[in-house]
This record gives C-alpha cells, structure tokens and sequence, in this order.
C-alpha cells in the first residue's frame, strides 16, 4: 500500500513539473526596468517643471512626492496601477508611488469592514512597519542632533 502511495506522489510531482510554467526571467526583468524607468521619468519632468519655476529644491522635492505619492493612489483606487504591477512586477514596487499603492491596496480590500476596523486599521498592514521605524529612528536621530547642539 505504501509503495502505490509514493509511486502516486512520485507520478504526481513528475506531472506537476511538466505542466509548471516556466518563468519568462528576461521578459520580467526588461519589463520592470523599463516601467520603474519609466515612473523615474514621470517623476524627473515633475521635478524640472516645478524646478523650472524658480522654487527651492526642497519645495520641489516635496512637491514632486507628494504628487506622485496622490499619482500612486488614484491609479490604486481606479484598479489601474495592479494591472501595471501584474505587467511590471518590480517595477513598480521601488520607486515612491509603490510605496502608496502599498497603503491603499489594504485600505480599499477592507473598507467594507467600516472606516475603523476596516481602512484605517488594515491601511498600515504592509507599510505601518516601514513608518514606525522611519519615525522612531527620526526620533532618536533628532534627540541626538539636539544633544550634540546643546553640548558644542
């Protein structure tokens, strides 16, 4: 019996491997280079069109973000920016706007659990750690900037 058990699971796991996709490496590679590229650009022309107008390169920045932040959740809440993601895998993870993706996405799945249970608790489920540390560690930074200026 236990010989037919593993001549199955044998069979099956040789069937299984046969009729797997093949991941297309290159395809998926060229593909996030080119949309995450892409994203880079969007960003770079926002940058030099509030550059152009004469504003500090902090302003710019920030504006910049914020713009391809709001970029990142509209295309979300449209459904818009999965089927980019599905296209461009990585691509669209690293820069900025898959940062504001990742926040909305949960907000939305969950929105049907109401305003506190539902988006405003699972909103953070995937970016709530990256905040946490980036503040906690702006907050020890700023206390040891502080105390290094109060000293000298």
């Amino acid at each position: 019996m236990k010989k037919k058990e593993e001549q199955i699971k044998q069979k099956f796991n040789t069937l299984s491997k046969e009729i797997e996709p093949k991941p297309k490496l290159l395809k998926n590679c060229i593909h996030a280079f080119w949309v995450g590229g892409l994203i880079c650009v969007i960003g770079q022309m926002i940058y030099n069109l509030f550059a152009s107008y004469g504003l500090p390169e902090e302003q710019v920045s920030g504006i910049t973000s914020i713009i391809l932040i709001f970029l990142g959740a509209l295309l979300t809440g449209l459904g818009i920016y999965d089927k980019i993601a599905s296209f461009a895998g990585a691509g669209t993870v690293v820069p900025i706007t898959g940062f504001s993706n990742a926040i909305v996405s949960p907000a939305i799945e969950f929105k049907k659990e109401g305003f506190v249970f539902g988006v405003a608790a699972k909103m953070f489920t995937i970016a709530g750690p990256v905040l946490v540390y980036g503040v906690g560690t702006s907050v020890i930074i700023g206390i040891i900037h502080y105390i290094v200026i109060m000293i000298w």
